[in-house]
Formats: C-alpha cells, structure tokens, sequence
C-alpha cells in the first residue's frame, strides 16, 4: 500500500497521521512479522531525524532482534541490558535524551544520540519493545511518548 510522505506543524498532527497509515497498513494482514515490519518502515518513513526504528521480541527470557529499519542491530539483549532491557525490567516507556550519559547503553550505531523504547503488552504479557534511535540529541519528548504509545497500543491490537 502507498503510504504518502507528509510534513506536519505540529507532532501530535503527525503521530494521527503515523496512527491512521498503521492501521491501513496491517488491519487485513494476519502475518506478525510483515506487521511489525511495516510499522517499523511507518515510523522510520513518517518521523523525522531517526537513524532505528524496529523491535525487539520477548523468547525465552530474553529480548530477541525482530524486524527493524536501519544499521544492523544486537541480536540478544538480556533484561535490564542497555534501554530495551530496562524497559522490559521496569514495564514502562524509557526516554533517554542523551545516550552517552546512560551508562549501560548498548551502541549499534555509533551515531546515536538519544533513544525512546515502548514496551509491547499482550493480555497483560510484555512480549516486546519498540525501540527508536536518533542521531540528534533530545529528539524525543513527552508527545513522542504519547503518539509512539498509542501506535504501539493499535499495532498490539493486530499482532500476537
């Protein structure tokens, strides 16, 4: 499906606009992977200054790399390892404005400079994380966290 690459004034303009995509995106597709694929493509098309969009899945203890756009990733990452594992040890969205001061920041990209991860609920069950990168510093904000919440809310309600 064709997605249209728009420029918005404002965030919460954009994450509607990132929200309605998502939800034409993966409404009639009952494949997790192309899912989670699209919405990482979504995000890494629809927002500006990103350098990572993708997702890591819960398996066996542990987060496991899924699909994602960008440089490639670490393919494990133990709870409470770097930003992803303390979402998933602590249950909730970690925005992180300056990575370089985050001292079990796990680097895949040199680059970055701040990062956002979503943890993904299922029946009460975290099974994964969004996990977001940029290059700029402070990209990421409170609006970020609300429109990336409620895109990771609408996406969990076609996946798993």
């Amino acid at each position: 499906m064709h997605v249209e690459v728009k420029k918005f004034n404002t965030k919460k303009e954009t994450y509607q606009y990132l929200n309605e995509q998502l939800v034409l995106q993966v409404k009639d597709i009952k494949n997790d992977v192309a899912n989670m694929a699209n919405a990482s493509s979504l995000i890494y098309l629809l927002l500006d200054d990103l350098n990572w969009s993708g997702f890591y899945l819960m398996k066996d203890g542990a987060l496991a790399l899924g699909p994602f756009q960008g440089k490639p990733a670490v393919v494990d990452i133990a709870v409470g390892a770097g930003v992803c594992g303390t979402c998933v040890a602590e249950g909730k969205t970690q925005v992180v404005k300056d990575v370089h001061s985050c001292c079990n920041h796990i680097a895949c990209d040199i680059s970055s400079a701040s990062e956002i991860v979503v943890p993904m609920y299922k029946n009460g069950e975290l099974v994964g994380v969004l996990d977001i990168d940029s290059p700029i510093p402070e990209r990421f904000d409170e609006e970020d966290q609300a429109g990336l919440e409620e895109f990771v809310d609408i996406l969990m309600k076609y996946i798993f």
